[in-house]
């Protein structure tokens, strides 16, 4: 059994003890309501930007700005619609010509992400920390530091609407997770993406196009972080000057504790799902326990660093055996 894999399968046990866990902590934490509407309608936007980090991360890269664009894509979108009098431009935009302005925004910051990295050979943490700090600047300045609320009803779709009495945003985080897994372990693009991350040098010598396919990544990256943004903005029904900042850290803690690696070429999409419920869990548990939020954030630093002595244990360990071998 490869190490990716008994990462994964290590973390199902570990989800069921806290599932144990928080249903003795609290009688209504295993209720069909609590588990739908508070730890899974909660994850799914972080469980999207989870999945376009770890795309990312498998291809051997960062991209710290995608926190920015889950504020930003929908700040965008929403100020095109709204009018002067409640903080937008006053431009009147029709709200489905403002949501694609605000994918192709995205998309457009995913690809200059791509271009300095590959073409300018520009360190990528760097790079889309500067990119990180210059959106959020941006987000305040066209928001004037405000929220922007009494929104269209195409914005608020993705929050409330519930196909088969379940949260839209459930589906389209489970979708996502779905397809984007499949893709990633069965289409050709994928298996380059692998392998780009675990050694861009014989990538290259074996005919993939790094350069394009760095920038792909960066930008599929920034689109469904778009989305999540969308997908936020409709569940508070307003959309916040500082929306998505600090959700980066939680990114790379469920990414991180699923077992993708920060070295690129390991890991999969299935073992970030199971890194976001976890998260997802253990964050609920320390809600019904009404442990402080300052306590919270502590929690998930030593979440991360847990994980990462138990990634090194799992990967340390069939190296041992294959020098005994």
């Amino acid at each position: 059994m490869s190490p990716a894999v008994r990462r994964e399968l290590a973390l199902v046990p570990v989800i069921i003890a806290a599932l144990i866990v928080g249903t003795i902590l609290s009688p209504t934490f295993l209720t069909a309501n609590n588990l739908l509407n508070n730890v899974l309608v909660n994850s799914s936007v972080l469980g999207i930007v989870v999945v376009a980090e770890s795309v990312i991360l498998i291809s051997g890269y960062f991209d710290l700005s995608l926190e920015s664009i889950v504020g930003l894509a929908p700040m965008v979108a929403v100020w095109l619609v709204l009018p002067s009098s409640l903080g937008g431009s006053g431009l009147g935009i029709p709200s489905w010509l403002a949501i694609v302005a605000c994918f192709a925004v995205s998309a457009i910051i995913g690809a200059i992400n791509g271009l300095l990295v590959t073409k300018l050979k520009l360190n990528a943490f760097i790079v889309t920390l500067a990119m990180l700090t210059l959106l959020r600047g941006v987000t305040t300045g066209i928001s004037g530091g405000q929220t922007l609320s009494r929104l269209p009803a195409e914005f608020l779709f993705l929050g409330s609407a519930r196909p088969f009495g379940i949260s839209i945003q459930i589906w389209i985080f489970v979708v996502v997770v779905i397809v984007v897994a499949a893709f990633m372990q069965n289409h050709p693009i994928g298996r380059k993406v692998y392998a780009l991350g675990g050694n861009q040098a014989a990538a290259a010598s074996a005919g993939i196009k790094t350069t394009k396919l760095t920038i792909a990544v960066f930008v599929f990256g920034a689109l469904l972080s778009a989305l999540a943004g969308l997908m936020l903005t409709g569940r508070i029904a307003s959309v916040t000057s500082d929306q998505g900042n600090g959700l980066i850290f939680t990114v790379f803690a469920a990414a991180v504790i699923g077992g993708i690696s920060l070295n690129g070429g390991q890991g999969t999409i299935f073992g970030a799902f199971c890194g976001v419920l976890l998260l997802g869990i253990i964050q609920n548990i320390l809600t019904l326990s009404r442990v402080p939020s300052y306590w919270i954030a502590a929690i998930y630093g030593l979440v991360i660093l847990c994980a990462l002595i138990f990634n090194y244990l799992a990967g340390a360990r069939p190296r041992r055996n294959t020098q005994r071998a």
